[in-house]
């Protein structure tokens, strides 16, 4: 075997496989490690978007909690508020409903200091008739006995 003959037999070969290589399976492997780096680049992307959109929702999360708390606060003050209006409504409501009260009684009070004027005017009335009458030892008849009750009662 002649060594030259051997090495263009190689070098032949080695040429052939490497044209092979470079036509049919270098391609496709190309193609999937730009495939595989597309996703790649794809996937970080997608990431610092994820990141991005998470810090976002952060803020708005943060924004709503403060106008949350902001609300509520507002909630609380009118709360507070009405509460103070209902109270000062109910001490107007029984200062006025004691006044009306106390309005009450005293025309209760005035009605019966009348009745008791009056009670106490008839008796007086007839205590004096009876006394007059004692005293004259006569009877009064019952139309000078209403005249004098009803003079007595106007003196009185």
């Amino acid at each position: 075997m002649n060594f030259n003959a051997t090495l263009i037999g190689q070098s032949i070969t080695f040429i052939l496989f490497v044209w092979f290589c470079m036509k049919f399976v270098w391609p496709p492997i190309m193609n999937a490690l730009e495939t595989r780096k597309k996703q790649i680049a794809d996937g970080l992307a997608a990431g610092d978007r994820g990141k991005h959109e998470l810090e976002l929702a952060a803020k708005k999360a943060a924004d709503k909690l403060r106008d949350a708390k902001a609300q509520a606060g507002e909630v609380i003050a009118q709360a507070d508020k009405r509460a103070a209006q209902i109270i000062e409504e109910a001490k107007i409501a029984a200062k006025e409903e004691g006044e009306r009260q106390l309005a009450a009684a005293q025309a209760n009070i005035a009605q019966e200091t009348n009745r008791a004027r009056e009670s106490l005017r008839d008796q007086v009335a007839a205590l004096a008739v009876a006394g007059a009458e004692k005293i004259l030892r006569r009877e009064v008849n019952a139309q000078t006995h209403a005249d004098l009750l009803g003079q007595l009662k106007a003196e009185l």
